[in-house]
């Protein structure tokens, strides 16, 4: 892969900004539209994801890129999480809980694969 020059270019980056969309769309129906709580939550942890990826690329060290890489990959923990309890209290179906958990994850392991790397002493501007 050829050099990375901005985040947008992160793969990882891309999926959890499907990610976002997906969880915005779920969270303004119905009763999960109305559950401020967990709506704004979920919201907060995958806006997470995206943004702590974006901001870690903007940092000058690979180490301090990799602790943003970090902190996305628990949110997108905590994403897969409030998931299943949007799952348990009905507002999303189990089908559709499982595939974006599952999109989380991918993400998730995606971000720490990068992690690993930039720990392996290579530019983080470049893989």
């Amino acid at each position: 892969m050829g050099k990375i020059t901005k985040f947008q270019e992160i793969l990882a980056w891309q999926k959890a900004r499907a990610l976002v969309k997906e969880i915005y769309r779920y969270s303004s129906t119905g009763s999960f539209g109305k559950d401020f709580a967990l709506r704004s939550q979920m919201r907060r942890a995958a806006l997470s994801i995206m943004s702590n990826i974006a901001e870690g690329f903007a940092r000058r060290t690979s180490k301090e890129f990799a602790n943003f890489l970090n902190i996305s990959a628990a949110s997108a923990a905590e994403v897969q999480s409030l998931l299943y309890v949007a799952q348990d209290v009905g507002y999303v179906a189990e089908k559709e809980a499982e595939t974006l958990r599952h999109l989380s994850e991918d993400i998730s392991n995606m971000v720490r694969a990068f992690v690993r790397y930039l720990r392996t002493g290579h530019s983080k501007r470049s893989k």
